[in-house]
């Protein structure tokens, strides 16, 4: 039996939390946040969850630890670090998008285990919830190359791109992780570094495509602008009918959120109630020229194949593709 995954891809700062929490307003539909993150930041650091509680002190959680292993007690999370050192990296891409039948064993046996226990997370997590899919926010390109190996997810990605000066400003901003209750920040990147990392993240998901995954790839600043059509297309790309769903919770220029169960991510998972919907472009201002010009020749194919325009003043056409 198989468990159908939206899994949400991208390079971090593209708006991926937001979209994510969005859809998991849907009905049927579960979001976990970042799994890829839970072996560390919850199984072994006890970080909150979006629920505001410790991942130790979360019901959802728990249920989903039992009915996936039997307790998470159970799980070694040595084992499940050192095998994503061992696969899930993004220089073993190729070997990943190559065929499975072809690839040697050793490496086949190692990330075929690995994606099990996201495999298993899922399943517990949909009976858990009752929903008919569950969403994987991770981004990393590997992990969703991963996942392509596991025989009993039904693998779909949602390809998150916002244009690479925003992303790369974002990653420049100083933000607090309040699941540390302060006691940690976020990932900083320099602009060339962050330019680098866009280029590598959307190009492997391009990848994924072409190895036969269903992939539809949305533009975060498409997603603000209409956000309810948006999510009617998104929901139709899961397997939902978007034509009987309520979609009272989307207006032109806002959403109403409620609480969930964000394992992992952006700080945005713990804010509920009324968010508004508005463009950053602040990136056009606060972001150095120099720089601005430097990432936008770096990422200058990728920027134009998803209808970016090179000018940091034109405004941004095309639609869904």
């Amino acid at each position: 039996m198989t468990t159908r995954v939206l899994f949400v891809g991208g390079l971090g700062r593209s708006g991926t939390t937001l979209i994510e929490r969005v859809l998991g307003e849907l009905p049927g539909v579960c979001a976990l946040g970042e799994i890829v993150h839970l072996w560390q930041r919850d199984l072994r650091d006890d970080e909150r969850c979006g629920c505001g509680e410790r991942f130790s002190g979360c019901d959802f959680w728990q249920r989903v630890g039992i009915a996936a292993f039997g307790g998470w007690h159970r799980v070694d999370v040595h084992r499940i670090l050192a095998l994503r050192d061992l696969v899930e990296r993004t220089r073993h891409i190729p070997r990943l998008a190559g065929s499975n039948r072809l690839a040697a064993k050793d490496f086949a046996a190692l990330v075929t285990e690995y994606a099990d226990y996201y495999a298993r997370i899922y399943a517990a997590a949909a009976e858990t919830s009752g929903a008919q899919i569950v969403i994987d926010s991770s981004k990393h390109s590997a992990l969703a190359h991963c996942l392509r190996w596991s025989d009993t997810v039904d693998l779909r990605v949602l390809h998150v791109v916002r244009d690479a000066r925003g992303v790369a400003y974002s990653w420049t901003k100083t933000v607090a992780r309040p699941e540390t209750d302060g006691a940690e920040e976020m990932t900083r990147y320099a602009p060339t570094r962050s330019a680098l990392l866009w280029n590598a993240h959307n190009a492997a998901f391009g990848l994924l495509r072409r190895r036969g995954v269903a992939v539809r790839r949305v533009r975060y600043e498409e997603f603000l602008a209409r956000p309810r059509s948006s999510v009617q297309r998104i929901a139709a790309f899961m397997g939902l009918d978007p034509s009987v769903m309520d979609l009272g919770f989307v207006d032109d220029d806002a959403v109403e959120l409620s609480v969930g169960h964000s394992a992992a991510g952006n700080p945005m998972r713990f804010t509920v109630g009324r968010i508004e919907l508005r463009r950053d472009d602040a990136w056009r201002r606060q972001l150095p020229p120099r720089q601005r010009a430097l990432v936008g020749a770096v990422c200058a194919p990728l920027l134009r194949a998803y209808g970016y325009p090179l000018s940091s003043t034109a405004e941004i056409v095309g639609a869904h593709r």
